[in-house]
């Protein structure tokens, strides 16, 4: 008997609240950085204590385990695709405002869609034509990039850096979604996470124990905030995957896209971090345009 769908308004509540957890896990990051851990062993605890979580989850409801030689050789890549974007939008947190590195990555919507049009898929609709340099004029706001006076390359010596890496978790982002599309849309929500951040974790480990890179935290804050992020993520990802099969509306994933500005609350509570009016009409502007983008694909 299938599960009854959950009203609509209750799911868009959720999805908010999902929203700010999948925030609260960079914010914790953040803390974690600042208290001694690196990227490295940020990462590593994250993929590897999710993973964890949802093969209990797995083992609880009985789900087969066992993928085919084709299948697993391909999570394989879409999990080194997901260690690259952990790493990109880690490396990003540490360097800028965590609400700016969550704008610059969630151009990720824009990213996949021109990847499947590039791959002989549907063109984007005028709306999303129009919606993509919104969105990039409103980041261009949200970023500062003119910087005072106009002083465009001392604004980019200071969040280049972290721009660099947030587009880069975008990019690889955008491209594991493309992949899970083509290759791994049947499969189980839950085992695909668990294929994946598997290999995230084992990628991280190895490479990280290769070149001896992983940094843990030098305070009891620092290892309650490593906790805390891999608690958030971990929460948010499994009430995901769980809650959206159950919504009415297709386009109600787009509430997601709350996270930046849910961010640039918590940090600015938590962290400290402030930014000005026209940051956040740009911020406001980028969300805006990432939603109509997801409304204008059915």
């Amino acid at each position: 008997m299938p599960e009854k769908r959950i009203p609509r308004w209750v799911g868009i509540a959720l999805l908010l609240v999902i929203a700010t957890t999948f925030g609260s896990n960079h914010i914790a990051a953040r803390v974690a950085f600042e208290h001694g851990a690196n990227v490295t062993t940020a990462v590593a605890m994250r993929s590897a204590g999710t993973a964890l979580f949802v093969l209990v989850l797995l083992l609880a409801a009985r789900v087969p385990l066992r993928l085919a030689r084709a299948t697993r050789g391909r999570a394989v890549v879409i999990g080194v695709l997901l260690a690259v974007q952990s790493y990109c939008i880690y490396s990003a947190v540490a360097l800028i405002p965590v609400a700016l590195a969550l704008l610059a990555f969630n151009t990720f919507p824009m990213l996949l869609a021109l990847m499947s049009w590039a791959a002989g898929g549907e063109r984007p609709a005028a709306r999303a034509i129009v919606a993509m340099p919104v969105a990039l004029g409103g980041l261009s706001l949200a970023l500062d990039v003119w910087g005072k006076g106009g002083d465009i390359a001392g604004r980019w010596a200071e969040i280049g850096t972290g721009v660099g890496w947030a587009t880069g978790a975008a990019v690889s982002f955008a491209a594991s979604l493309f992949y899970i599309g083509h290759w791994l849309k049947d499969m189980d929500g839950r085992l695909r996470t668990f294929w994946t951040l598997s290999v995230t974790a084992v990628v991280t480990l190895a490479v990280g124990g290769l070149a001896r890179d992983f940094v843990l935290p030098a305070s009891g804050t620092g290892w309650a905030a490593l906790a805390l992020l891999t608690v958030f993520y971990g929460a948010a990802i499994t009430a995901l995957f769980v809650l959206l099969p159950r919504l009415g509306a297709v386009n109600n994933a787009m509430v997601l896209n709350f996270e930046p500005i849910a961010v640039l609350a918590l940090a600015w509570v938590v962290l400290g971090q402030s930014v000005t009016p026209l940051q956040i009409f740009g911020a406001f502007v980028v969300v805006g345009a990432i939603m109509a983008l997801g409304a204008g694909r059915r």
